[in-house]
């Protein structure tokens, strides 16, 4: 599997996109125009183990619900993740049985590598 998880008006996203030089077998999946469905989280969940990691607790609807003060269960993270596409950590890179969640500078280096090995 060759897929990434991104949304088109982030910034961030589009850098690491062309940071990646991506070979053409990937899919892009746009979270925006095209949403999650339950069986990608659940994807996402097996190779991570959890859905917390996959989680953005930087969303602007994590501060406006006060989510930081609730104390969130593993159903509630699979929950938000479906419900908007903004909890997602951007990018998510699935590639080969492995993930990369986020955005970090290690988090794309490792990408970069395992895409180019």
């Amino acid at each position: 599997m060759a897929k990434i998880y991104y949304l088109s008006t982030c910034d961030t996203c589009k850098r690491i996109l062309k940071e990646l030089e991506l070979p053409e077998s990937f899919t892009l999946q746009d979270i925006k125009k095209e949403p999650l469905t339950e069986k990608d989280v659940e994807q996402m969940h097996q190779l991570t183990g959890s859905y917390e990691a996959l989680f953005s607790k930087r969303a602007r609807l994590y501060k406006e619900r006060d989510l930081k003060n609730k104390k969130l269960s593993e159903q509630d993270y699979k929950d938000l993740l479906l419900e908007h596409y903004t909890f997602l950590k951007r990018p998510v890179i699935l590639y080969n049985d492995k993930i990369f969640v986020g955005n970090s500078k290690k988090v794309v280096a490792s990408a970069k590598e395992a895409i180019h090995e």
